[in-house]
C-alpha cells in the first residue's frame, strides 16, 4: 500500500496505519549474553561458550566484564567465512 507522505497521520485508516508500522519495524540486530548467542545459533549455552572461545566471533562481540553484546549480522557472516 502506498501512503501519501503529505497525508496527516490522523487521517490514516487502520489498514494504512498497520502497513506503516509493519514497514517501519526493523529486526533486532543484537543479541545479549551467551543465552542470546545460543538462541541465535540454535545450540546450548555451553556450545555457544565453546564457539565464542574459539575467537571466530571476536569481531562481532563486544564484552565489558560480564556484559556481552553480539552483532547478529556480523557474527553470522564470520561463521559463514569460517565453516569447518
Amino acid at each position: 500500500m502506498n501512503i501519501d507522505p503529505q497525508k496527516p497521520l490522523l487521517q490514516l485508516n487502520v489498514g494504512e496505519f498497520l502497513d506503516l508500522l509493519k514497514n517501519s519495524a526493523t529486526e533486532k540486530k543484537y543479541e545479549y549474553g551467551l543465552k542470546g548467542l545460543a538462541k541465535m545459533l540454535g545450540c546450548s549455552r555451553s556450545k555457544a561458550s565453546v564457539i565464542k572461545s574459539t575467537g571466530i566471533l571476536d569481531e562481532a562481540i563486544v564484552q565489558n566484564g560480564n556484559l556481552i553484546i553480539i552483532d547478529k549480522d556480523k557474527a553470522l557472516q564470520l561463521l559463514a567465512q569460517n565453516k569447518k
